[in-house]
Protein backbone atom coordinates (compact mmCIF):
# COMPACT_ATOMS: atom_id res chain seq x y z
CA UNK A 1 0.00 0.00 0.00
CA UNK A 2 1.16 3.27 -0.83
CA UNK A 3 1.47 6.63 1.30
CA UNK A 4 1.36 10.18 0.51
CA UNK A 5 5.13 11.55 0.13
CA UNK A 6 5.09 14.20 2.82
CA UNK A 7 6.69 12.56 5.52
CA UNK A 8 8.68 11.04 3.50
CA UNK A 9 10.13 14.28 1.85
CA UNK A 10 10.04 15.84 5.48
CA UNK A 11 12.86 13.40 6.89
CA UNK A 12 15.85 14.44 7.81
CA UNK A 13 17.71 12.31 5.52
CA UNK A 14 16.78 13.46 2.85
CA UNK A 15 19.00 16.72 3.29
CA UNK A 16 21.57 14.75 1.79
CA UNK A 17 19.58 15.28 -1.85
CA UNK A 18 22.11 16.25 -4.18
CA UNK A 19 22.01 19.58 -6.04
CA UNK A 20 20.38 19.23 -9.76
CA UNK A 21 22.90 20.86 -12.44
CA UNK A 22 21.31 24.20 -13.72
CA UNK A 23 22.80 26.87 -15.57
CA UNK A 24 21.96 30.07 -13.78
CA UNK A 25 21.46 33.59 -16.51
CA UNK A 26 23.62 36.08 -14.91
CA UNK A 27 21.17 38.60 -13.75
CA UNK A 28 17.31 37.13 -13.89
CA UNK A 29 16.42 38.33 -10.82
CA UNK A 30 16.12 41.53 -8.53
CA UNK A 31 17.90 42.55 -5.54
CA UNK A 32 16.71 42.68 -2.25
CA UNK A 33 17.47 46.44 -1.91
CA UNK A 34 15.08 46.85 -5.13
CA UNK A 35 12.35 44.83 -3.25
CA UNK A 36 12.24 46.18 -0.14
CA UNK A 37 14.68 48.20 1.11
CA UNK A 38 18.05 47.05 3.84
CA UNK A 39 18.56 47.59 6.95
CA UNK A 40 15.56 47.28 9.43
CA UNK A 41 13.29 47.10 6.48
CA UNK A 42 14.17 43.45 6.31
CA UNK A 43 13.06 42.90 10.30
CA UNK A 44 9.55 43.00 10.33
CA UNK A 45 6.64 42.43 8.08
CA UNK A 46 5.64 45.88 6.11
CA UNK A 47 1.90 46.93 5.60
CA UNK A 48 2.55 45.56 2.34
CA UNK A 49 2.97 42.08 3.57
CA UNK A 50 6.67 41.94 3.49
CA UNK A 51 8.40 38.99 4.80
CA UNK A 52 9.50 38.67 8.46
CA UNK A 53 13.19 38.47 7.71
CA UNK A 54 15.96 37.53 4.72
CA UNK A 55 17.25 33.73 4.34
CA UNK A 56 20.83 34.26 2.68
CA UNK A 57 21.63 30.82 0.69
CA UNK A 58 25.34 29.69 0.55
CA UNK A 59 26.95 29.73 -3.00
CA UNK A 60 26.65 26.62 -4.56
CA UNK A 61 23.28 25.83 -3.42
CA UNK A 62 21.50 28.34 -5.46
CA UNK A 63 21.05 26.91 -8.96
CA UNK A 64 18.44 24.15 -8.20
CA UNK A 65 16.60 27.02 -6.44
CA UNK A 66 16.36 29.34 -9.15
CA UNK A 67 15.23 26.42 -11.17
CA UNK A 68 12.11 26.18 -9.01
CA UNK A 69 13.40 23.76 -6.33
CA UNK A 70 11.14 24.39 -3.46
CA UNK A 71 13.30 23.34 -0.67
CA UNK A 72 15.82 25.09 1.26
CA UNK A 73 17.90 22.87 3.76
CA UNK A 74 19.52 23.83 6.96
CA UNK A 75 23.11 23.34 5.28
CA UNK A 76 22.42 25.69 2.20
CA UNK A 77 21.72 28.67 4.29
CA UNK A 78 24.63 30.67 5.00
CA UNK A 79 23.15 33.35 7.16
CA UNK A 80 19.04 34.72 8.67
CA UNK A 81 18.90 38.62 8.54
CA UNK A 82 16.05 39.46 10.81
CA UNK A 83 13.38 37.95 13.17
CA UNK A 84 12.17 34.68 11.77
CA UNK A 85 9.88 32.86 14.07
CA UNK A 86 8.92 29.36 13.49
CA UNK A 87 6.06 29.67 10.60
CA UNK A 88 7.16 33.32 9.13
CA UNK A 89 6.81 33.80 5.73
CA UNK A 90 10.56 34.71 4.67
CA UNK A 91 12.74 36.23 1.44
CA UNK A 92 14.93 34.07 0.37
CA UNK A 93 18.20 34.84 -1.65
CA UNK A 94 21.72 34.49 -3.03
CA UNK A 95 24.67 35.73 -1.66
CA UNK A 96 24.65 38.52 -3.99
CA UNK A 97 21.36 39.69 -2.46
CA UNK A 98 19.36 38.17 -5.78
CA UNK A 99 15.46 37.09 -4.81
CA UNK A 100 15.43 33.29 -5.40
CA UNK A 101 11.60 33.39 -3.89
CA UNK A 102 9.50 33.36 -0.61
CA UNK A 103 8.81 30.35 1.69
CA UNK A 104 7.81 29.38 5.27
CA UNK A 105 10.49 29.26 7.80
CA UNK A 106 10.69 25.82 9.56
CA UNK A 107 13.17 25.98 12.29
CA UNK A 108 12.82 22.52 14.04
CA UNK A 109 13.07 20.61 9.94
CA UNK A 110 16.24 19.82 8.17
CA UNK A 111 13.96 21.50 5.13
CA UNK A 112 14.24 24.68 6.86
CA UNK A 113 12.28 27.03 4.27
CA UNK A 114 9.84 25.37 1.78
CA UNK A 115 9.06 28.53 -1.51
CA UNK A 116 5.61 29.17 -2.11
CA UNK A 117 6.59 31.53 -5.03
CA UNK A 118 9.42 33.16 -7.18
CA UNK A 119 8.32 35.90 -6.69
CA UNK A 120 9.99 37.88 -3.86
CA UNK A 121 7.22 40.28 -3.65
CA UNK A 122 4.34 38.16 -3.15
CA UNK A 123 3.30 37.53 0.16
CA UNK A 124 2.06 34.12 1.31
CA UNK A 125 -0.99 35.03 2.64
CA UNK A 126 -4.86 34.10 2.06
CA UNK A 127 -4.76 35.60 -1.27
CA UNK A 128 -1.89 32.81 -2.51
CA UNK A 129 -3.62 30.16 -1.05
CA UNK A 130 -6.85 31.18 -2.93
CA UNK A 131 -5.25 31.18 -6.08
CA UNK A 132 -3.46 27.81 -5.46
CA UNK A 133 -6.36 26.08 -4.64
CA UNK A 134 -8.28 27.20 -7.31
CA UNK A 135 -5.25 26.30 -10.21
CA UNK A 136 -4.83 22.60 -8.36
CA UNK A 137 -8.66 22.09 -9.14
CA UNK A 138 -8.70 23.25 -12.38
CA UNK A 139 -5.57 20.52 -12.89
CA UNK A 140 -7.75 17.71 -12.02
CA UNK A 141 -10.56 18.94 -14.20
CA UNK A 142 -8.33 18.73 -16.95
CA UNK A 143 -7.59 15.54 -15.93
CA UNK A 144 -11.72 14.47 -16.02
CA UNK A 145 -11.73 14.44 -12.06
CA UNK A 146 -13.98 14.44 -10.39
CA UNK A 147 -15.18 11.91 -13.17
CA UNK A 148 -19.51 11.59 -13.37
CA UNK A 149 -19.70 9.14 -16.02
CA UNK A 150 -21.28 6.08 -14.97
CA UNK A 151 -18.82 3.33 -15.89
CA UNK A 152 -15.92 5.16 -14.64
CA UNK A 153 -17.01 7.28 -11.62
CA UNK A 154 -14.82 9.14 -9.55
CA UNK A 155 -15.22 11.20 -6.98
CA UNK A 156 -12.45 10.33 -4.96
CA UNK A 157 -9.17 11.64 -5.81
CA UNK A 158 -6.03 13.95 -4.39
CA UNK A 159 -6.91 17.57 -4.70
CA UNK A 160 -3.67 19.30 -3.37
CA UNK A 161 -0.92 17.50 -3.91
CA UNK A 162 2.09 19.84 -1.87
CA UNK A 163 4.89 20.82 -3.63
CA UNK A 164 3.16 19.24 -6.93
CA UNK A 165 0.97 22.30 -6.45
CA UNK A 166 2.72 24.93 -5.33
CA UNK A 167 1.56 24.23 -2.23
CA UNK A 168 4.55 22.66 0.03
CA UNK A 169 3.44 20.21 2.81
CA UNK A 170 -0.02 20.74 1.96
CA UNK A 171 -2.47 17.88 1.15
CA UNK A 172 -5.73 17.71 0.71
CA UNK A 173 -7.54 14.33 -0.33
CA UNK A 174 -11.70 14.77 -1.69
CA UNK A 175 -14.04 12.00 -0.45
CA UNK A 176 -16.87 13.15 -2.30
CA UNK A 177 -18.49 16.41 -0.08
CA UNK A 178 -15.56 15.49 2.37
CA UNK A 179 -11.97 16.94 2.29
CA UNK A 180 -9.31 15.29 4.93
CA UNK A 181 -5.91 17.55 5.23
CA UNK A 182 -2.63 17.04 6.16
CA UNK A 183 -1.01 20.45 7.55
CA UNK A 184 2.89 19.24 6.99
CA UNK A 185 4.61 22.36 8.22
CA UNK A 186 4.10 24.72 11.03
CA UNK A 187 3.91 27.76 8.52
CA UNK A 188 0.32 25.72 7.30
CA UNK A 189 -1.06 25.12 10.35
CA UNK A 190 -0.44 28.97 11.49
CA UNK A 191 -2.77 29.59 8.34
CA UNK A 192 -4.99 27.11 9.16
CA UNK A 193 -8.04 29.20 8.90
CA UNK A 194 -6.95 30.62 5.64
CA UNK A 195 -6.55 26.98 4.17
CA UNK A 196 -10.12 25.77 5.49
CA UNK A 197 -11.37 29.42 4.28
CA UNK A 198 -9.95 28.71 0.28
CA UNK A 199 -11.28 25.36 0.51
CA UNK A 200 -14.81 26.13 1.32
CA UNK A 201 -14.98 29.12 -0.89
CA UNK A 202 -13.68 26.85 -3.81
CA UNK A 203 -14.90 23.35 -2.99
CA UNK A 204 -17.44 24.16 -0.50
CA UNK A 205 -17.28 20.41 1.13
CA UNK A 206 -19.74 19.39 4.02
CA UNK A 207 -17.06 18.80 6.61
CA UNK A 208 -12.73 19.01 6.51
CA UNK A 209 -11.04 16.41 8.68
CA UNK A 210 -7.44 17.46 9.97
CA UNK A 211 -5.22 14.12 10.20
CA UNK A 212 -1.66 15.55 10.33
CA UNK A 213 0.30 13.00 11.78
CA UNK A 214 1.15 13.90 15.16
CA UNK A 215 4.62 12.91 15.22
CA UNK A 216 4.97 15.05 11.60
CA UNK A 217 3.72 17.84 14.35
CA UNK A 218 5.72 17.38 16.83
CA UNK A 219 8.42 16.92 14.54
CA UNK A 220 7.59 20.46 13.08
CA UNK A 221 6.98 22.18 16.95
CA UNK A 222 3.05 22.65 16.71
CA UNK A 223 0.62 20.80 18.97
CA UNK A 224 -1.68 18.36 17.17
CA UNK A 225 -4.26 19.37 19.37
CA UNK A 226 -5.68 16.41 20.69
CA UNK A 227 -6.83 13.57 18.51
CA UNK A 228 -4.92 12.76 15.46
CA UNK A 229 -8.30 13.01 13.33
CA UNK A 230 -10.44 16.31 14.10
CA UNK A 231 -12.74 18.50 11.88
CA UNK A 232 -11.93 21.95 11.19
CA UNK A 233 -14.66 22.33 9.75
CA UNK A 234 -18.19 20.64 9.70
CA UNK A 235 -18.63 17.20 11.41
CA UNK A 236 -16.62 14.24 11.34
CA UNK A 237 -18.30 11.50 9.50
CA UNK A 238 -18.34 7.68 10.21
CA UNK A 239 -17.21 6.36 7.12
CA UNK A 240 -15.37 7.84 4.07
CA UNK A 241 -17.89 7.26 1.06
CA UNK A 242 -16.46 7.69 -2.76
CA UNK A 243 -16.69 6.18 -5.62
CA UNK A 244 -13.20 5.46 -8.08
CA UNK A 245 -13.61 3.72 -11.58
CA UNK A 246 -17.17 3.57 -10.78
CA UNK A 247 -16.32 1.05 -7.69
CA UNK A 248 -18.21 2.04 -4.43
CA UNK A 249 -16.00 2.55 -1.64
CA UNK A 250 -16.75 3.05 2.44
CA UNK A 251 -13.90 3.24 4.54
CA UNK A 252 -14.53 3.52 8.56
CA UNK A 253 -12.80 6.75 10.36
CA UNK A 254 -12.05 4.59 12.80
CA UNK A 255 -9.26 2.45 10.73
CA UNK A 256 -8.30 5.10 7.77
CA UNK A 257 -4.40 4.99 6.95
CA UNK A 258 -2.89 8.45 6.52
CA UNK A 259 -6.00 10.63 4.54
CA UNK A 260 -7.80 7.45 4.00
CA UNK A 261 -7.16 6.08 0.63
CA UNK A 262 -4.48 5.81 -1.61
CA UNK A 263 -5.33 7.53 -4.81
CA UNK A 264 -1.63 7.74 -6.01
CA UNK A 265 -2.57 3.46 -7.31
CA UNK A 266 -5.39 4.31 -9.45
CA UNK A 267 -3.27 3.88 -12.66
CA UNK A 268 -2.60 0.74 -11.68
CA UNK A 269 -6.34 -0.47 -10.52
CA UNK A 270 -7.54 0.75 -14.32
CA UNK A 271 -4.34 -1.48 -15.81
CA UNK A 272 -5.37 -4.30 -13.62
CA UNK A 273 -8.91 -4.38 -15.09
CA UNK A 274 -7.65 -5.03 -18.53
CA UNK A 275 -5.26 -8.29 -17.30
CA UNK A 276 -7.45 -9.81 -15.41
CA UNK A 277 -10.57 -11.70 -17.03
CA UNK A 278 -9.61 -15.02 -16.17
CA UNK A 279 -7.16 -14.77 -13.99
CA UNK A 280 -6.19 -15.85 -10.51
CA UNK A 281 -5.34 -13.64 -8.46
CA UNK A 282 -3.65 -12.35 -4.91
CA UNK A 283 -3.34 -9.06 -3.92
CA UNK A 284 -1.44 -8.71 -0.51
CA UNK A 285 -0.76 -5.75 1.59
CA UNK A 286 -4.55 -4.98 0.53
CA UNK A 287 -6.11 -2.73 2.88
CA UNK A 288 -9.87 -2.30 2.14
CA UNK A 289 -9.45 -4.11 -0.80
CA UNK A 290 -9.35 -2.15 -3.93
CA UNK A 291 -6.87 -3.83 -6.29
CA UNK A 292 -9.15 -6.74 -5.72
CA UNK A 293 -11.87 -5.19 -6.70
CA UNK A 294 -10.04 -3.68 -9.66
CA UNK A 295 -9.01 -7.02 -10.92
CA UNK A 296 -13.11 -8.54 -10.21
CA UNK A 297 -13.93 -6.03 -12.50
CA UNK A 298 -12.18 -6.99 -15.27
CA UNK A 299 -12.81 -10.19 -15.13
CA UNK A 300 -10.68 -12.02 -12.75
CA UNK A 301 -11.81 -15.51 -11.85
CA UNK A 302 -11.19 -15.66 -8.13
CA UNK A 303 -9.21 -12.89 -5.96
CA UNK A 304 -7.88 -12.95 -2.55
CA UNK A 305 -6.85 -10.21 -0.93
CA UNK A 306 -4.97 -10.39 2.70
CA UNK A 307 -3.53 -8.00 5.18
CA UNK A 308 -2.35 -8.26 9.46
CA UNK A 309 -5.57 -6.21 9.99
CA UNK A 310 -8.78 -7.57 11.02
CA UNK A 311 -10.52 -4.29 10.64
CA UNK A 312 -9.39 -3.76 7.20
CA UNK A 313 -10.50 -7.05 6.25
CA UNK A 314 -13.61 -6.62 7.44
CA UNK A 315 -13.63 -3.53 5.03
CA UNK A 316 -12.52 -4.91 2.59
CA UNK A 317 -15.16 -7.55 2.47
CA UNK A 318 -17.79 -4.89 2.82
CA UNK A 319 -16.70 -3.45 0.03
CA UNK A 320 -16.61 -6.26 -2.08
CA UNK A 321 -20.31 -7.19 -1.27
CA UNK A 322 -21.29 -3.54 -1.91
CA UNK A 323 -19.96 -4.22 -4.97
CA UNK A 324 -21.90 -7.42 -6.18
CA UNK A 325 -18.16 -9.24 -6.63
CA UNK A 326 -18.44 -11.60 -2.95
CA UNK A 327 -18.46 -14.33 -5.33
CA UNK A 328 -15.05 -13.93 -6.57
CA UNK A 329 -13.13 -12.02 -4.08
CA UNK A 330 -12.16 -13.04 -0.64
CA UNK A 331 -9.68 -11.08 2.02
CA UNK A 332 -8.03 -13.38 4.73
CA UNK A 333 -6.04 -11.80 7.72
CA UNK A 334 -2.57 -12.68 6.39
CA UNK A 335 0.41 -11.60 6.33
CA UNK A 336 2.39 -11.12 3.21
CA UNK A 337 4.95 -13.76 3.39
CA UNK A 338 2.84 -16.05 4.80
CA UNK A 339 0.74 -15.74 1.77
CA UNK A 340 3.29 -16.14 -0.48
CA UNK A 341 4.62 -19.14 0.54
CA UNK A 342 1.15 -21.24 1.08
CA UNK A 343 0.39 -20.19 -2.45
CA UNK A 344 3.34 -21.20 -4.11
CA UNK A 345 3.35 -24.51 -2.30
CA UNK A 346 -0.43 -24.78 -3.98
CA UNK A 347 1.46 -24.12 -7.09
CA UNK A 348 0.88 -20.55 -7.69
CA UNK A 349 -1.10 -17.72 -9.53
CA UNK A 350 -1.67 -15.96 -12.23
CA UNK A 351 -1.18 -12.17 -10.69
CA UNK A 352 0.50 -11.15 -7.24
CA UNK A 353 0.44 -7.82 -6.46
CA UNK A 354 3.00 -6.94 -3.73
CA UNK A 355 1.90 -3.68 -2.79
CA UNK A 356 4.15 -2.45 0.84
CA UNK A 357 3.88 -0.11 3.11
CA UNK A 358 6.72 2.72 3.10
CA UNK A 359 10.25 0.62 4.26
CA UNK A 360 12.76 3.11 3.88
CA UNK A 361 12.06 5.98 6.08
CA UNK A 362 15.02 8.07 4.76
CA UNK A 363 18.28 7.95 2.93
CA UNK A 364 19.90 5.89 6.17
CA UNK A 365 17.33 2.96 6.16
CA UNK A 366 17.64 2.49 2.18
CA UNK A 367 20.06 -0.46 2.86
CA UNK A 368 18.04 -2.34 5.15
CA UNK A 369 14.74 -1.39 2.77
CA UNK A 370 16.01 -3.17 -0.30
CA UNK A 371 17.04 -6.50 1.51
CA UNK A 372 13.49 -6.29 2.51
CA UNK A 373 12.21 -5.56 -0.67
CA UNK A 374 14.50 -8.25 -2.50
CA UNK A 375 13.13 -10.77 0.59
CA UNK A 376 9.66 -9.57 -0.66
CA UNK A 377 10.17 -9.99 -4.13
CA UNK A 378 11.37 -13.72 -3.75
CA UNK A 379 8.56 -14.63 -1.81
CA UNK A 380 6.33 -12.48 -4.40
CA UNK A 381 7.81 -14.40 -7.46
CA UNK A 382 7.82 -17.74 -6.52
CA UNK A 383 3.79 -17.26 -5.74
CA UNK A 384 3.74 -16.63 -9.71
CA UNK A 385 2.49 -19.33 -11.57
CA UNK A 386 5.79 -19.23 -14.76
CA UNK A 387 4.81 -16.59 -16.99
CA UNK A 388 2.44 -15.18 -14.94
CA UNK A 389 2.43 -11.62 -13.44
CA UNK A 390 4.25 -10.18 -10.32
CA UNK A 391 3.40 -6.07 -9.72
CA UNK A 392 6.02 -5.25 -7.39
CA UNK A 393 5.68 -1.81 -5.74
CA UNK A 394 7.58 0.70 -3.86
CA UNK A 395 6.24 4.12 -2.51
CA UNK A 396 9.40 4.83 -0.41
CA UNK A 397 11.13 7.95 -2.17
CA UNK A 398 14.69 6.92 -0.91
CA UNK A 399 14.32 3.63 -3.24
CA UNK A 400 14.47 4.78 -6.68
CA UNK A 401 13.67 2.96 -9.87
CA UNK A 402 16.86 0.79 -10.65
CA UNK A 403 17.19 0.07 -7.12
CA UNK A 404 13.78 -1.36 -6.68
CA UNK A 405 14.22 -3.31 -10.25
CA UNK A 406 17.55 -4.78 -8.96
CA UNK A 407 15.49 -5.71 -5.53
CA UNK A 408 13.38 -7.56 -8.13
CA UNK A 409 15.61 -9.10 -10.17
CA UNK A 410 17.74 -10.33 -6.95
CA UNK A 411 14.69 -11.47 -5.43
CA UNK A 412 13.71 -13.51 -8.17
CA UNK A 413 17.21 -14.97 -8.51
CA UNK A 414 16.92 -16.02 -5.07
CA UNK A 415 13.72 -18.22 -5.85
CA UNK A 416 15.20 -19.55 -9.58
CA UNK A 417 13.20 -17.37 -11.44
CA UNK A 418 13.80 -14.59 -13.72
CA UNK A 419 11.90 -11.57 -14.33
CA UNK A 420 11.28 -9.74 -17.28
CA UNK A 421 10.07 -5.95 -16.88
CA UNK A 422 6.65 -5.99 -18.96
CA UNK A 423 5.22 -2.52 -17.73
CA UNK A 424 6.04 0.88 -15.75
CA UNK A 425 3.43 2.40 -13.52
CA UNK A 426 3.64 5.73 -11.42
CA UNK A 427 1.71 7.87 -9.64
CA UNK A 428 -1.58 9.40 -11.11
CA UNK A 429 -2.11 12.84 -12.36
CA UNK A 430 -3.93 13.97 -9.26
CA UNK A 431 -0.43 13.67 -7.62
CA UNK A 432 1.48 16.32 -9.89
CA UNK A 433 5.64 16.31 -9.62
CA UNK A 434 7.16 19.72 -10.40
CA UNK A 435 9.97 19.30 -13.00
CA UNK A 436 12.22 20.88 -11.12
CA UNK A 437 11.22 19.00 -8.03
CA UNK A 438 12.17 15.26 -8.98
CA UNK A 439 11.78 13.81 -5.48
CA UNK A 440 8.18 13.99 -5.79
CA UNK A 441 7.91 11.11 -8.02
CA UNK A 442 8.14 9.02 -5.14
CA UNK A 443 5.91 6.11 -6.45
CA UNK A 444 7.45 3.18 -8.30
CA UNK A 445 5.41 0.32 -9.95
CA UNK A 446 7.10 -2.99 -12.02
CA UNK A 447 4.92 -5.55 -13.84
CA UNK A 448 7.12 -8.08 -14.75
CA UNK A 449 6.30 -11.76 -16.21
CA UNK A 450 7.88 -14.37 -14.17
CA UNK A 451 9.52 -17.55 -15.89
CA UNK A 452 11.73 -20.73 -14.60
CA UNK A 453 15.37 -19.90 -14.76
Amino acid sequence: MTEPFTTELASTDNASVPPTEFVEPADVSIPVSELIGTGTALVSPTAFGGPSATVIVRAGHVQPLWAGHPWVFQQAIERIEGVAPPGADVLVVDPNGKVLGRGLYSPRSAISVRLFTPRGGQPIDAALLRVRIEQALALRRAAFLPNATPEHETTGYRLIHGEGDGLPGLIVDVFDDVLVVQLGTIGLKLREQEVVAGLVDVLHPRAILDRTPRALATSEGFDPEGPELRAIHGEIPDALRFHELGIRYEVPIALAQKTGFYFDQRPLRAYLETVSRGATVLDTFCYVGAIGLAAARGGAAQVLGVDKSVPVVLAAAQNAERNGFSAVVEYEELDANQAFKRTAARGGVDIVVCDPPKLASGRKARDNALGAYRKLAAGAVAAVKPGGLLVFCSCSGSVGPDALQRALALGARDSQRRAIVIERLFQGADHPVAAAFPEGAYLKVLVARIYEL
